[in-house]
């Protein structure tokens, strides 16, 4: 049995980190979803970047879109859509066959907007109902502004992907915003089966603690963060307030181990897969991780539901000088800022690529 298929009936879900016009056209998605048990997948301005930068798939698509007056981030979005329709197509048999528990696609807002709450529901609301697609999720990243906006959008019915959630502290956050949408929906009469995934990145912790821990300590913090997050999820879905909500109706919000490909060059390369095999999570892979898995990949322990030893390993990082808490809103602080840039290149290449394709001919 392929170790992604073992994953997949320990009960976790395996999304791909990607998505290209390429991926679609040639049947490579169709083939991960058939052979490598992947179930849905997530994007983000930098995978869009890179897509559009080193292929001639949009070139067509951009030239027309700007004949018919679009640009900017209208036109990135209409591309954008095109791909993720034809991504939720091809899961749309996963989700229908789960009752809407797997199967999903993620759309991310404009990054510029996560410290704006009114005008991330109102962008929301209105790529959700442009995709015209159920199994697409909308990604709000889950600053302290956007918890507003992750209950606001839960409350209008909008599935969302939190995204940018970098420790249990933001990780309760999002899981609160998303519970008061929830019990917003309850108490006005409306179905409260309006899914959402929390999204923990692990991998940046280790890159960011590279060099100022030592050597024993490299590759171990990622981890830990992640066992104490799971702990904190599994005790919200034990807790009264949740089975309250769960009794009425409400489906839980997956977590979801995002930035699981491995930074340092000097460790496995499907060290984040083997470490967060977790029943009632997902686990959203590089597509070159995913292949490495899949050719060499093996089950290791599962996390433990009370966080094992993850206390007693942040408590190691604490005695060689690494705040936790500060770290986590520096890495979600320097997330949001890369997202902006990467947003900028975006658009700036969709421009060049005008530029280009017109002097071209």
């Amino acid at each position: 049995m392929k170790p992604t298929q073992q994953l997949h009936d320990l009960g976790q879900s395996l999304w791909l980190d990607n998505i290209t016009r390429g991926l679609l056209t040639s049947g490579t998605l169709r083939h991960y979803i058939s052979d490598l048990s992947v179930t849905g997948l997530t994007s983000n301005p930098s995978i869009f970047d890179l897509a559009i930068k080193n292929s001639n798939f949009y070139d067509a698509a951009i030239l027309q879109k700007r004949k018919e007056g679009k640009s900017g981030e209208a036109l990135f979005f209409e591309l954008a859509i095109e791909d993720l329709r034809q991504a939720a197509d091809l899961f749309r048999p996963v989700h229908d066959a789960t009752a809407g528990t797997d199967g999903w696609v993620s759309l991310e807002v404009s990054p510029s907007l996560a410290y704006d709450a009114v005008s991330t529901v109102k962008e929301a609301v209105h790529l959700h109902t442009q995709a015209q697609r159920p199994n697409l999720f909308i990604k709000i990243p889950g600053t302290t502004e956007g918890h507003a906006a992750i209950e606001e959008a839960i409350f209008r019915g909008v599935p969302v992907n939190v995204t940018l959630l970098f420790s249990a502290g933001h990780y309760v956050g999002a899981a609160d915003a998303y519970l008061r949408g929830i019990e917003r929906r309850i108490a006005a009469g409306l179905d409260p089966k309006v899914r959402s995934v929390a999204s923990m990145f692990i991998s940046r912790w280790d890159k960011a603690v590279m060099g100022k821990v030592p050597k024993d300590l490299e590759d171990r913090l990622g981890i830990a963060i992640a066992k104490r997050t799971y702990k904190a999820y599994r005790d919200l879905l034990a807790s009264p307030r949740w089975r309250k909500a769960a009794a009425d109706g409400a489906q839980p919000q997956r977590l979801l181990w995002a930035s699981t490909g491995t930074k340092d060059p000097q460790a496995s390369d499907v060290l984040y897969i083997k470490a967060l095999a977790a029943p009632e999570t997902i686990n959203t892979i590089p597509e070159k991780t995913l292949l490495a898995f899949a050719d060499h990949g093996n089950l290791g322990e599962i996390l433990p539901e009370d966080g094992g030893d993850a206390e007693k390993v942040i408590a190691t990082f604490a005695k060689a000088g690494i705040d936790d808490e500060k770290l986590a809103a520096d890495l979600q602080r320097e997330g949001a800022a890369s997202f902006v840039a990467s947003w900028k290149d975006l658009l700036n290449c969709i421009e060049s690529k005008v530029t280009t394709l017109k002097a071209a001919g």
